[in-house]
């Protein structure tokens, strides 16, 4: 037997319920991975909330953990029993003590990165490597926008796309995540929300002298799109990854043609299918850990029958701390 989170129904918080549930029985190529640390996102409570609708009821939310191989079944010759691995899921059901699941959908963690570490930021680094390498292509003397700059994705996407050579203008609600948002490495922060709040587009073509930026990275949603939009350079793109603030209505075209601008809103499970990409994205991150491209907070942990209390932390505090649950 194992325990679990289990949604019986969409809702806040509190429909988050730790249940006993059977243990699966393995089929070839499968492993178990007994769980030690999992991480808590923006993405469980849209799927706990029933923003999103891809959790089949009743079910397991959780897409991202690091574990131990405690079982290997037929057929699997790279996995022993002892090793750490780490793994990402769109299949969901890891808020739980354990996990059946296909061998070829491990990476392996190194030695010299632990586990806190590791859940703390594999995929908040694979979706930073898909936003800064594959979907746009930041580079020296790019100039890029990030919306919410002091969150715990902003502040990735500052402090990596500095290192590769970018002119890095962040955004932020509150004098906490403004510093945060310097901290990581813009070259100026708006504040678009309270006293001394601005118009976000309007500082942007100050600030590159009418230019704009070649990208801008969105995690907001509703609130900040029309800025993002309008902060584009002739030729920009607008790197849509979440939507925190709410959905964005639908886009006319002709929005896009005032620019050429173009918009794409990419799912980080699309580019980690085939294990050999998701293994070269993932050693890029583990590579940009150990040089400190990136920097990950402290975690603040919660046992995993409190994940309603995780997930009101985050709710309250957004992600500028990682949160993790501890089986």
């Amino acid at each position: 037997m194992a325990q679990a989170i289990v949604i019986t129904e969409y809702g806040g918080p509190e429909v988050l319920q730790i249940a006993t549930v059977e243990s699966k029985p393995l089929a070839q190529g499968q492993v178990r991975v007994q769980h030690t640390r999992i991480g808590v996102n923006f993405h469980d409570i849209y799927v706990r909330s029933g923003l999103y609708k891809t959790l089949a009821l009743p079910g397991t939310p959780g897409i991202e953990a690091v574990g131990v191989v405690v079982q290997v079944g037929e057929g699997v010759a790279r996995w022993k029993v002892g090793d750490r691995v780490a793994y990402v899921s769109s299949a969901y059901a890891i808020y739980a003590t354990e996990r059946v699941i296909a061998a070829d959908e491990l990476i392996a963690v190194p030695d010299d990165l632990s586990d806190e570490l590791v859940a703390s930021s594999l995929l908040r680094g694979l979706t930073a490597d898909v936003l800064l390498h594959r979907v746009a292509r930041v580079a020296e003397g790019s100039r890029i926008l990030v919306q919410a700059a002091g969150g715990g994705m902003g502040q990735i996407l500052c402090q990596w796309g500095t290192r590769l050579g970018a002119m890095v203008i962040g955004t932020a609600g509150s004098d906490a995540t403004a510093k945060k948002a310097g901290q990581a490495g813009c070259v100026e922060v708006i504040r678009y929300r309270g006293e001394g709040a601005l118009d976000v587009a309007a500082r942007v073509m100050d600030i590159t002298q009418g230019y704009g930026v070649d990208v801008a990275y969105d995690g907001v949603g509703r609130d900040s799109f029309d800025g993002s939009l309008a902060s584009l350079a002739f030729g920009g793109q607008l790197v849509m990854y979440g939507q925190s603030s709410g959905p964005v209505p639908p886009l006319e075209m002709p929005r896009l043609a005032a620019r050429s601008a173009s918009v794409c809103r990419p799912m980080v499970f699309h580019f980690v299918r085939h294990p050999k990409e998701r293994e070269a994205m993932a050693q890029r991150v583990f590579e940009a850990l150990r040089k400190k491209h990136f920097r990950m907070a402290e975690p603040k942990s919660f046992a995993l029958a409190d994940a309603a209390a995780a997930h009101r932390e985050l709710e309250a505090h957004g992600a500028m701390v990682p949160i993790l649950l501890l089986p």
